[in-house]
């Protein structure tokens, strides 16, 4: 940390060009030397990141940012409260705590956390944060947490990791035991202090490689943000052997659309298959990652369009979690039929069909937008058909 970016006249000018032009600012003559506006620069960078993202600490005066790398890697407001509404008890302990984000909402349900991060100045950035917003049950602890659990007796109620993925592992098929922590490697320490574990992923882990690589998974979380996957939660429960739950969360601004279910369930689950009826619907990113594909259709009582397609109708509308539409028409996919159509602008989303969007646009000369939907898709009959529809309302 750097006591010149706290000076009250410092944390001015930072205020005050929050949205000014950085290629203005850096031409633009200063009195701070090339080294401090390089710093305030970032400072502006990583503040105007947490506007939407993280308002506490935004609308918190004097708080320290890291650099804007770090930010878009943390946690945001929306997923630490979901995280946070996950756990209970009186300790926790945070062994990759970053930012401090995630500990912050984790603090307002538990009594006691203590945060550890191996990087000393961004600990030091995270203990004085948490003195400016008087976040008074976190203790931080500067170095690794692995070793922390190591060397002390105590037990927790919890413990959360949020391991990060090894630099010479990019491009490589994903695992747990790649990242940093190993949680693989170390389970049994940590099972060996606490009952129950959290762990946070990137959404690119596939769920069959961390149930493989884990221990008494009981809950796996897939939590979207309007309709973006944003993370994997992983809850582990010491001794837990029984089935799998899953559960998918799609955050949006007035609601959350929630679809849970047993992992076997879907293995066994056969769904019903029909020709396109009065309404198709579109699972959201959240279900999509959890591959309940059969499961969706049995709990709601909807049919699947065909076994790759992952679309479905029904004759009266549903409730349901993703995307639905009035059926106005479906053509078979000839270029003349939709030329009829007369469209120059739409919609067009492609599911198990071989032709890319931006392909089908250039050759059929329509733009994106408007208040069309096209599906492009294959049918029970494993027919390319194209389903022309409304928003349902």
């Amino acid at each position: 940390m750097n006591p010149f970016i706290l000076k009250p006249e410092t944390q001015a000018f930072i205020n005050q060009h929050l949205n000014a032009n950085i290629a203005d600012l850096i031409l633009k003559k200063s009195v701070y030397t090339t080294e401090d506006l390089k710093l305030i620069i970032e400072q502006i960078e990583a503040k105007k990141r947490c506007q939407k993202k993280l308002p506490t600490w935004f609308n918190t005066p004097n708080i320290y940012y890291p650099n804007k790398l770090n930010i878009e890697q943390t946690s945001s407001k929306i997923t630490a409260q979901y995280k946070a509404s996950l756990i209970n008890g009186d300790t926790l302990i945070d062994l990759t705590g970053g930012y401090g984000v995630d500990c912050l909402y984790f603090s307002k349900k538990v009594k006691n956390i203590t945060h550890c991060e191996i990087n000393e100045t961004l600990s030091n950035i995270v203990k004085h944060n948490y003195n400016v917003i008087q976040a008074d049950n976190i203790k931080t602890v500067f170095g690794s947490g692995i070793d922390y659990i190591k060397n002390n007796l105590k037990n927790y109620d919890w413990i959360y990791i949020d391991p990060s993925r090894r630099h010479d592992s990019k491009g490589k098929v994903f695992f747990l035991n790649d990242c940093l922590p190993n949680v693989p490697k170390h389970i049994d320490l940590l099972f060996s202090k606490t009952n129950n574990v959290l762990i946070k992923t990137s959404p690119l882990l596939d769920l069959s490689i961390g149930i493989n690589e884990l221990k008494h998974v009981k809950t796996i979380h897939i939590v979207a943000v309007n309709n973006e996957v944003k993370e994997l939660l992983w809850v582990l429960e010491q001794g837990f052997n029984s089935k799998i739950n899953i559960e998918t969360v799609n955050i949006k601004k007035d609601k959350k659309d929630v679809f849970n279910f047993y992992l076997d369930d879907e293995k066994q689950a056969s769904p019903a298959y029909h020709l396109p009826l009065n309404y198709i619907y579109e699972p959201n990113a959240a279900i999509l990652k959890s591959g309940a594909f059969n499961t969706i259709a049995k709990h709601l009582n909807v049919y699947k369009l065909h076994k790759h397609s992952h679309l479905y109708t029904s004759k009266s509308d549903v409730e349901f979690p993703g995307r639905r539409f009035k059926i106005e028409a479906i053509i078979p996919y000839n270029k003349k039929k939709i030329k009829k159509l007369n469209l120059t602008k739409a919609n067009i989303t492609t599911r198990n069909f071989p032709d890319r969007v931006e392909d089908i646009r250039k050759k059929l000369k329509i733009k994106d937008g408007g208040d069309t939907y096209l599906f492009f898709t294959t049918d029970i009959n494993n027919e390319k058909i194209v389903v022309i529809t409304q928003k349902a309302k």
